[in-house]
């Protein structure tokens, strides 16, 4: 079979599913090849892609992406919750830092810092490590071509399924931030926060906000994770002038950033600005962890030779 210029556009589309589906019977070894591929991908590792270590230490990697760039911008998020409740007290953002500052001092600013820190280490550790085992079980399932194929629709499930454990985890310490940060002589810390909602309405105080969370969260990341999966490839595809196996450790983490940046440019400009840069450092840290803890960290994906033959891209 020949590819026609269908075939090509069909290829070329990001979100394109299948022009054919493989039998089950065909992908018998899929999983072992994907997992000596990425092993191979450095000779050095610590452990083998797809294990229990590999994946805990993915999740050690998410607590620190997600909980130390959060907590860095905790008193953005509080003058940011404070317009929301109080717009006319705090009129906008400068106004809000003002207002805050002569109200509280310094410390003020870092109201609510323990909850986030803890609350978004707890959603970092689930939505990366548990990203690593959904997408090596929807891969899994696939099987090797058809992964390939589906490859931006498993990035878009795993990332959702993620995501999903990852807001049960965040919204404990959420509902304890926001009434640290927007109710004013409610609480303090998150020692007195915490008892306090408990005695007044039960464990449904800290699981109210859990819906909107996943209503905010989940197409967020699934953009957040597909976007950057598939800016990898492209940079490496089209950009970077040589394989990532033969680039550096630093100029991998180079790439990292860049493709966190892109993948979330859409919106305002300020908010381009905050987000981009909280998503590349995000990625950026993520994927230092697995640098220093040497995990196999596999190449962006390529077309299998037994698919190229199928669609006429290589001669039998």
């Amino acid at each position: 079979m020949y590819p026609t210029t269908l075939t090509q556009l069909a290829r070329s589309n990001p979100f394109q599913a299948p022009l054919f589906s493989i039998k089950p019977d065909q992908q018998q070894e899929s999983l072992q090849r994907k997992r000596k591929l990425a092993a191979a991908a450095y000779d050095d590792v610590s452990c083998e892609y797809g294990s229990n270590k590999y994946y805990a230490l993915c999740g050690f990697g998410g607590v620190l992406s997600c909980g130390l760039t959060h907590t860095a911008v905790v008193p953005l998020d509080l003058i940011k919750c404070r317009i929301q409740v109080d717009p006319v007290k705090y009129k906008s953002i400068f106004n809000g830092f003002s207002v805050t500052l002569r109200e509280d001092g310094f410390r003020g600013l870092g109201k609510g810092w323990a909850p986030t820190f803890i609350g978004y280490s707890m959603q970092g550790l689930c939505k990366f490590g548990f990203y690593e085992v959904f997408k090596v079980l929807y891969n899994d399932m696939l099987g090797e071509e058809n992964a390939y194929l589906w490859r931006t629709s498993v990035y878009l499930a795993a990332s959702a399924s993620a995501e999903f454990f990852a807001d049960i985890a965040l919204a404990p310490m959420e509902a304890c931030k926001v009434r640290i940060q927007t109710q004013p002589g409610y609480a303090n810390t998150l020692r007195e926060c915490a008892p306090k909602m408990h005695a007044e309405e039960g464990l449904k105080a800290f699981y109210k906000g859990v819906y909107p969370l996943w209503l905010r969260q989940i197409p967020y990341t699934m953009m957040k994770f597909a976007c950057f999966e598939r800016t990898v490839e492209m940079l490496y595809k089209y950009i970077v002038p040589k394989p990532r196996s033969e680039c550096s450790k630093p100029e991998q983490l180079v790439v990292t950033f860049v493709a966190g940046y892109i993948g979330v440019w859409k919106g305002l400009f300020a908010r381009i600005i905050m987000i981009g840069t909280l998503t590349a450092l995000q990625w950026f840290i993520y994927d230092s962890v697995k640098v220093y803890f040497r995990l196999p960290r596999p190449p962006p994906p390529e077309m299998p030779e037994s698919l190229k033959r199928k669609m006429g891209l290589l001669d039998y």
